[in-house]
């Protein structure tokens, strides 16, 4: 897709993650600028850039799908950042395993899993 956008937010299917940096992601023949989320339904556009965006209406999403996630990696950019205790007790009452890293780290070990045929998903913050 030459715009660098998601077609209406959305790509479904999973798709291993080609390359990341430059404020967005490579996937599925196409490129995306902002953070997104890569979920069992497939690839959508994700509307925050740093991890202090974290609320309940962005991590719906996620949450409605918690059947078929058993762990979420969370790429909190640049640097390692600390998700709140309230936000990892959800993840844990749903089901989801957690795990926090570097959003280069979250996008490889995302491929690996999802290669692997994991229940996995991934919740990722676009870096420069």
């Amino acid at each position: 897709m030459s715009d660098g956008r998601l077609y209406d937010g959305f790509v479904p299917g999973r798709f291993p993650i080609d390359a990341y940096g430059n404020g967005g992601f490579r996937f599925a023949d196409m490129s995306h600028r902002g953070s997104i989320l890569a979920l069992p339904s497939g690839i959508k556009a994700w509307p925050i850039s740093s991890i202090k965006g974290l609320t309940d209406a962005v991590l719906e999403p996620i949450f409605a799908e918690a059947d078929e996630i058993e762990l979420l990696l969370i790429g909190t950019g640049v640097d390692v950042a600390a998700i709140p205790a309230s936000l990892r007790e959800r993840f844990r009452e749903a089901g989801i395993g957690l795990d926090v890293m570097q959003t280069g780290a979250a996008a490889r070990t995302y491929n690996i899993l999802l290669a692997e045929n994991r229940k996995v998903a991934a919740a990722l913050i676009a870096v420069a």
